[in-house]
């Protein structure tokens, strides 16, 4: 019951940080966007809800894992009785570098990237595409998560602490706000947003496959992933071959995974490049 508190209460604050998001968006905005903007708002909700639904139990069932764990005192952590804010530090690193080594994989494994590119496939980028995320993709993303946090020791309390910052990031970084130049090249430094990650949605997959990172930067500027933030403000958003309506609504969407796009099997045979 705890559990679907806290999972309840975390839905309703990403909400309410949506919807101040999209105040901003209207405010200041780094793109027009006029009725594209509005035709994408009915699936991306939708596919947002759903995923609500599947992270939320899917978290709930982490967390039961990682407090049976922490009963235990199995996990790397616990052997090695770090003071709480180094323990806390290390999930939140350690479970960042499991996000994206699992991006890296739906980007790079073709049953993987089926799902994911549901994610990718809007045509632009704002709050509301934060959470659009096929089921299957969120199914990917924890198997990963608990690969990670598990043998790392995690406790429920850090787990979440980490889930919370994600969700900010997330909202952060795809947003369509405009900020000066100057403070994108600052924050990407250390963090993903606010242009950052509009370069990893561009439709040059030379663009798309960089960028992976959540929470810092430094696993792209590390691992050879990294383009500088002031790209994003150019890109054009979306995926080549899935921009007809039929596949931009809610049904179209969920079946996406299981059909083929040739335009999208071609990415696995050589693209370009990436642009350094």
């Amino acid at each position: 019951m705890e559990e679907l508190r806290a999972t309840v209460s975390s839905m309703a604050g990403i909400l309410a940080a949506m919807a101040a998001l999209a105040a901003l968006e209207a405010a200041f905005p780094l793109r027009a966007r006029g009725a594209a903007g509005r035709a994408h708002l009915a699936p991306n909700l939708t596919l947002t809800f759903l995923a609500f639904l599947t992270n939320g139990l899917l978290s709930a069932a982490l967390v039961l894992g990682l407090a049976a764990a922490e009963a235990s005192g199995f996990g790397l952590l616990h052997a090695l009785a770090l003071p709480g804010w180094a323990s806390a530090l290390a999930v939140l690193l350690g479970l960042d570098f499991a996000f994206y080594t699992s991006h890296v994989a739906m980007h790079k494994l073709p049953a993987f990237w089926r799902f994911h590119r549901v994610h990718h496939s809007d045509p632009l980028v704002d709050v509301t595409t934060t959470i659009r995320q096929h089921p299957g993709e969120s199914v990917i993303r924890y198997a990963f998560l608990a690969a990670f946090a598990l043998p790392l020791g995690a406790s429920p309390a850090e787990f979440v602490l980490y889930r919370s910052a994600v969700a900010l990031f997330g909202l952060l970084e795809h947003a369509n706000l405009r900020v000066p130049a100057a403070l994108d090249h600052v924050l990407s430094l250390v963090v993903t947003w606010p242009t950052l990650h509009k370069v990893h949605h561009a439709r040059d997959p030379r663009l798309t496959d960089t960028n992976y990172g959540n929470l810092v930067s430094w696993w792209d500027r590390g691992l050879g992933t990294f383009t500088p933030a002031q790209v994003g403000r150019r890109v054009s958003y979306g995926l080549e071959g899935f921009d007809d309506p039929e596949t931009q609504t809610s049904a179209g969407l969920l079946t996406l995974p299981f059909r083929e796009v040739t335009r999208d099997v071609k990415r696995f045979i050589g693209a370009p490049a990436r642009h350094s």
